[in-house]
């Protein structure tokens, strides 16, 4: 007669492991031990099975599918983010902690991608990369969010076996259980030692030849090279909100009233910390922006700059000008340009390779008089075959590498790779070379790039004055500092020694602003004037 199994208190039959013993695996609380392969004493688990989260909260699945958005799609996070946030209908609390897990694991996913190699039998590209991506939010947690490890542990199996999974939530578990015995610095000090480039990438979160192009460049930009720990620091720092109110059609005081600061750097600027700028009054209708303040002084600096020499009128109205933003795209310095414009009597056109960036443009400018602006859509190389005539002010903000803003697009430094910059530079010669040839005799040109790489900047400056002796390089630095807000006593709030390395009298200089200097985006500005080559040149530029 064969024996019937014993019954427990709860008067179901014990579980027996597969050796045959009579082991239970739970135990009295009715937690699960670990099936550990070691031969050393089994875990039980944190949670009995009845307490074990089983769907993810919402905020932690917002930040899971932008990230996995972005890496799947190559979709960039600050377009998917307030979308997933207004979709999952977030509160204020929430959106924040989506927004922190979102960018933070996205800025310093090298670090925690050196550290999971450690703690994963295989090699990183082989795992799923769903499973990574919830590998970096759960280390994100873990090691650099005030986010207790149990909690940070017990939401990201949860996530995962919500979203990919059971089989995959024991990975995570197990991976994300390494990752926790030790803290950050503790782990950087195994996975980062010494001080090589190799080194400072990982604990840095950028790729090895960012660190160096970035070291090159505020050598080349006239800062000293021992700067580049606090400019790596500030890429992986949140930036502040920044908005501008559109000259003549906005309002900053509601902003203002509900809790944003004047801008210290701009005129017309606030800075905004308290979550959604979607919010603020005048945001949706689009009088009031969010622009990076860097962008705004560039924009600025361009207007302010007289247009021809030793012709008084044309140094103090700007009235009957066009005035030509080359890439516009996706509109924010053109929104800000055509206001101006509207303002001072001139008109703008707004150019735009892509249509589906040029609905856009058009989109930002909608809040500007319509008679101030028009959108044109095409090659910026063929500007001149529709507008024969020229223009009095150019804006070339051109393609670029986007290094100088790698604290708001955090996905951007592990897509781009130094293969791109040939390609790049190359398309911002060939746009250069379109704007001289469209500016009017006396006109100015701005050379924009939120980049700070010397070959995207200082150099590309050197080769078009070169290969067009009658365009002057001006004195950009005083320009851009004489745009800025200034103090009770008359003084720039924009320190012109911050500004870059300033040659011999008479030579003009170029400006870059920094990051980790004047919290803005690493914007690069030389400002250009196309000579006046004879009498009628005078005369067609005074009456344009």
């Amino acid at each position: 007669m064969s024996q019937s199994p014993r019954q427990g208190q709860s008067g179901r039959p014990d579980r027996r492991d597969r050796s045959g013993g009579d082991q239970q695996r739970r135990n009295a609380q009715g937690r699960t031990r670990n099936r550990g392969t070691s031969g050393g004493p089994r875990q039980f688990s944190a949670n009995a099975p009845s307490q074990r989260r089983r769907t993810a909260d919402p905020s932690r699945l917002v930040a899971f599918e932008v990230m996995r958005a972005v890496a799947r799609d190559d979709a960039y996070a600050n377009l998917v983010l307030p979308h997933r946030i207004r979709q999952y209908r977030l509160d204020h609390r929430d959106a924040g902690f989506a927004t922190e897990l979102t960018y933070g694991a996205l800025r310093l996913q090298g670090t925690y991608d050196a550290i999971l190699t450690e703690c994963v039998d295989r090699p990183l590209k082989d795992l799923d990369v769903d499973v990574l991506v919830a590998l970096r939010l759960g280390g994100h947690q873990l090691l650099s969010m005030r986010v207790p490890a149990h909690a940070a542990l017990d939401s990201t199996v949860a996530l995962v076996r919500s979203e990919i999974g059971a089989g995959p939530s024991g990975l995570v578990n197990a991976v994300l259980r390494k990752v926790s015995a030790k803290d950050l610095d503790t782990w950087l000090a195994e996975v980062a030692p010494g001080d090589t480039d190799d080194a400072v990438a990982v604990r840095s979160a950028h790729p090895r030849w960012i660190v160096r192009a970035l070291r090159q460049a505020l050598v080349s930009h006239g800062r000293p090279a021992d700067e580049l720990a606090d400019l790596l620091a500030a890429n992986n720092t949140a930036p502040i909100v920044n908005l501008v109110s559109l000259p003549g059609l906005g309002d900053l005081e509601p902003v203002l009233e509900q809790g944003a600061q004047p801008g210290p750097l701009a005129p017309d600027s606030a800075l905004y910390r308290g979550g959604d700028a979607a919010r603020l009054p005048g945001v949706k209708e689009g009088t009031v922006r969010v622009q990076d303040v860097g962008s705004q002084m560039t924009a600025r600096a361009l207007v302010a700059t007289p247009r021809a020499a030793g012709s008084p009128e044309t140094e103090t109205t700007r009235e009957g000008e066009v005035w030509l933003d080359l890439c516009a795209g996706p509109g924010g310095k053109a929104a800000l340009l055509a206001a101006l414009a509207a303002e001072q009597g001139a008109t703008l056109v707004a150019n735009e390779v892509a249509p589906h960036r040029a609905r856009l443009v058009e989109n930002a400018l909608a809040p500007v008089p319509h008679d101030s602006w028009t959108v044109r859509t095409g090659e910026g190389q063929s500007i001149g075959a529709d507008y024969p005539d020229g223009f009095d002010r150019i804006l070339l903000d051109a393609p670029c590498t986007g290094l100088g803003a790698l604290r708001r697009r955090p996905e951007s430094r592990w897509r781009r790779q130094p293969s791109d910059l040939p390609t790049l530079t190359s398309l911002q010669r060939e746009l250069l070379e379109a704007a001289v040839g469209a500016l009017r005799p006396g006109g100015v040109l701005a050379y924009v790039t939120c980049s700070p790489h010397q070959a995207e900047t200082m150099l590309q400056v050197h080769d078009v004055r070169r290969r067009h002796p009658d365009l002057e390089l001006l004195d950009s630095q005083a320009t851009l500092a004489g745009v800025a807000v200034t103090t009770e006593d008359g003084e720039s709030t924009l320190a012109l020694e911050l500004l870059g390395a300033r040659p011999e009298t008479g030579t003009g200089t170029t400006a870059q602003l920094w990051p980790h200097l004047h919290a803005t985006d690493a914007m690069f500005l030389a400002l250009f004037r196309k000579a006046l080559t004879s009498a009628d040149d005078l005369e067609d530029s005074s009456d344009g």
